[in-house]
């Protein structure tokens, strides 16, 4: 079977001036929608007062925080020692991280008779993290958390890479600082 190639005169074209259905009914949905929904909307919150808004004045009023909110982490420190965390440094939280945003570089010292590990370097990147809280379920020393402070904001990346020490911070000071 031959393959021929088309030539100009195997197409033509239709042309029209009216709009189809479809396209008439689509700009009459737009319409409506840019008239009805969004003028209506301008016009109450230009004139129906201050009552209607859902706008806050952020720095001085703040939005209730509902139970269970999860915000920035914090590394608990230990009761008999609080220049250190509680953490042991077992890297499960690491491993139970969906989003693989804790790096752990375990260390040991001699405490006594025993060795103990701790953690010589625990970073959390705050821009890779979903805030799931699956390292806070899988801390068998409860030595990670999930606070309800949510004011991370930042103007650099490097910011929002939190250190040991970062996170070893009180929830109290982080408060006072904002």
């Amino acid at each position: 079977m031959e393959k021929r190639m088309p030539t100009n005169d195997d197409y033509y074209v239709v042309e029209t001036d009216e709009r189809s259905p479809s396209v008439r009914v689509y700009l009459l949905a737009v319409l409506q929608g840019l008239f009805g929904v969004t003028l209506r909307h301008f016009l109450r919150n230009l004139f129906g007062g201050k009552q209607d808004m859902p706008t806050i004045s952020y720095p001085e009023e703040r939005r209730p925080i509902p139970e269970g909110y999860r915000g920035k982490h914090v590394l608990y420190r230990r009761a008999d020692a609080p220049d250190k965390p509680r953490c042991v440094a077992c890297f499960m939280c690491a491993t139970a991280c969906p989003a693989r945003c804790i790096t752990i570089e375990a260390g040991e010292y001699q405490d006594g008779d025993r060795i103990e590990k701790y953690p010589v370097r625990f970073e959390i990147d705050g821009l890779r993290c979903i805030y799931c809280g699956m390292c806070e379920e899988a801390c068998p020393k409860d030595a990670i958390a999930l606070t309800s402070f949510y004011e991370t904001a930042a103007y650099t990346r490097k910011d929002c890479y939190w250190t040991k020490e970062d996170l070893l911070e009180s929830i109290e000071s982080m408060r006072r600082r904002s």
